[in-house]
């Protein structure tokens, strides 16, 4: 049995007091929950990396480990956007958490077996990578379920309950790990992605007026905003999720006497917590000028970890990461609803139909953005591992990281903040992006 809505106006005052708010806060609700496993499916190779020991693999190779999961990810955000609008937010939400299972049990099996070889671990890396795509297809339905003036708060808490994942493996996973052993890393999530599944089944709504063909979500490819927005979100969201996953190994390469599995939660639960600050800082100053000076601090971050001098002055500095990364995510995703519904209009005029387009555009190049953007979480952990492996030492990595934010700012500058950059990308010169 499937559950559909066609009456839905999330627009309208009326229609949003009545019905809307309540069915649009409990989907909101178990939507954060199966995507939140998903992060932590998606991230727990960052912890299972740093512990499986260097010993039996380079570091380069155990960055490989941490980054194969990114890359997939990364790639099935394409697919998994479209996923809610053909089949139903509600349908798509239970499938794709059971996929979960998967790469949880194959790690599990995996790690108890000694001797298994190293392109195996590849592989089941890989599969880690269904987690990230969850992340496209819950934004993208949620999208729908809230009014133009709220998707700015909405989308950050929808993401930042899904981000948290990264810290609750992080947390978590070294306790499990130190009592239980390597397996019980996939073992311990098995109940939890059942559990989540059964609610998504049960609680949650699939919207008929969120349905769209391919060919017209896919007509987003071709707007140069599209692909501008999917730069700043490798920028924003592609150093949140490659700090996240790297930053076990990375400390422990560096600083292997220090304790830093008891704090590598902290980052991630920082950068998550903040996102909805990104989000209402951008629906109250604008977007465009919130990610501006966010990567103007994000610059000034690297220069911190990079002057660092001990384990704990590292640790401080990559919490500024964290922070402008989390800031940065809100303010980004922020910008995407306003662009489309402010290109919706000029083309189709104020009204139900322009709104209907600019949500329909822009939950489509969500799933382009998102996948490009976590591309960047690939990017960072393979810059690591190939800085560590010609140089020894990370610092070169972190010298591109530095000059990529100084092009983000001026990008974002040029065509989102000075006027005639706007007027000549898409007549937005007077949309509050």
């Amino acid at each position: 049995m499937t559950r559909w809505m066609s009456d839905w106006r999330p627009d309208d005052p009326v229609f949003w007091a009545g019905t809307g708010r309540a069915v649009a806060r409990r989907n909101l609700v178990f939507s954060i929950v199966a995507e939140h496993l998903g992060f932590t499916v998606w991230t727990l190779w960052s912890i299972v990396a740093a512990k499986t020991g260097s010993r039996e693999f380079s570091t380069d190779e155990l960055f490989w480990l941490v980054a194969l999961p990114n890359l997939v990810g990364s790639a099935l955000r394409l697919p998994y956007t479209f996923g809610p609008a053909r089949f139903g937010g509600r349908n798509f939400t239970v499938a794709s958490a059971l996929l979960l299972l998967v790469p949880a049990i194959g790690l599990a099996v995996a790690v108890e077996r000694p001797g298994t070889p190293y392109w195996v671990l590849l592989v089941i890396a890989a599969t880690a990578g269904l987690g990230g795509g969850n992340f496209a297809s819950s934004m993208a339905n949620i999208t729908h379920f809230y009014p133009r003036e709220r998707q700015g708060a909405a989308l950050g808490l929808n993401a930042a309950g899904g981000n948290i994942g990264v810290s609750s493996v992080q947390l978590v996973m070294p306790l499990v790990i130190g009592a239980f052993g390597l397996g019980a890393a996939g073992w311990f999530w098995v109940p939890f992605i059942v559990v989540a599944a059964v609610c998504a089944w049960l609680f949650m709504d699939n919207l008929a007026v969120a349905k769209a063909s391919p060919r017209e979500q896919w007509a987003v490819a071709g707007r140069a905003q599209t692909w501008v927005m999917s730069l700043l979100y490798i920028g924003t969201f592609g150093s949140f999720i490659g700090y996240s996953t790297g930053f076990p190994l990375l400390a422990r390469s560096l600083y292997p006497d220090a304790p830093w599995a008891a704090v590598a939660f902290a980052g991630p639960l920082l950068g998550s917590l903040v996102r909805p600050v990104g989000g209402w800082l951008a629906d109250r100053l604008g977007g465009a000028r919130v990610t501006l000076w966010n990567f103007a601090a994000m610059a000034a971050g690297i220069a911190l970890v990079w002057t660092a001098g001990s384990f704990w002055a590292f640790f401080l500095a990559f919490q500024v990461l964290f922070l402008t990364a989390g800031i940065g995510n809100g303010s980004t995703y922020r910008m995407i609803p306003a662009i489309f519904h402010a290109k919706a209009e000029r083309e189709h005029g104020p009204g139900e139909k322009a709104l209907l387009h600019g949500r329909r555009h822009a939950s489509a190049a969500v799933g382009i953005i998102s996948a490009v953007g976590a591309f960047g979480g690939f990017l960072i952990n393979r810059a690591f591992g190939a800085s560590f492996a010609q140089t020894g030492s990370p610092a070169a990595a972190f010298a591109a990281f530095g000059l990529f934010y100084a092009a983000c700012f001026a990008l974002t500058w040029w065509c989102y903040v000075r006027t005639a950059g706007v007027s000549r990308l898409g007549g937005l010169a007077h949309a509050r992006v």
